[in-house]
């Protein structure tokens, strides 16, 4: 159960890392944290550029959103289920009714 909820969690890192990169602009270089803008002076009429704090994610941030994501994944198939446990019952002769194997799931 617990590797279905590590690989559940993987998936919505990733589809949660494309909507972010999506709804930002999706840029294709590199996450940015200041945005410069042209402006024009008032007074003299020469432009200039001015920067804007704007977080700004890029390629980067989806390959690390990514690169986590098959991590999780990945150490999702490390929780594995016990497997059952094969039980030899009877005398042990092949043509006894009583040497059926058994299989115990809970030890």
């Amino acid at each position: 159960m617990t590797g279905n909820i590590l690989r559940l969690f993987a998936l919505v890192l990733t589809l949660a890392a494309v909507a972010v990169w999506l709804a930002t602009g999706g840029n294709r270089g590199w996450t940015k944290t200041s945005v410069p803008r042209k402006t024009l002076d008032p007074v003299t009429g020469i432009e200039g550029i001015t920067y804007d704090q704007r977080f700004v994610p890029g390629l980067d941030f989806l390959g690390a959103a990514g690169l986590s994501a098959i991590l999780l994944g990945g150490v999702s198939f490390l929780f594995r289920r016990p497997r059952g446990k094969i039980i030899p019952t009877g005398s042990g002769t092949p043509a006894s009714s009583s040497s059926i194997l058994h299989i115990n799931p809970g030890s």
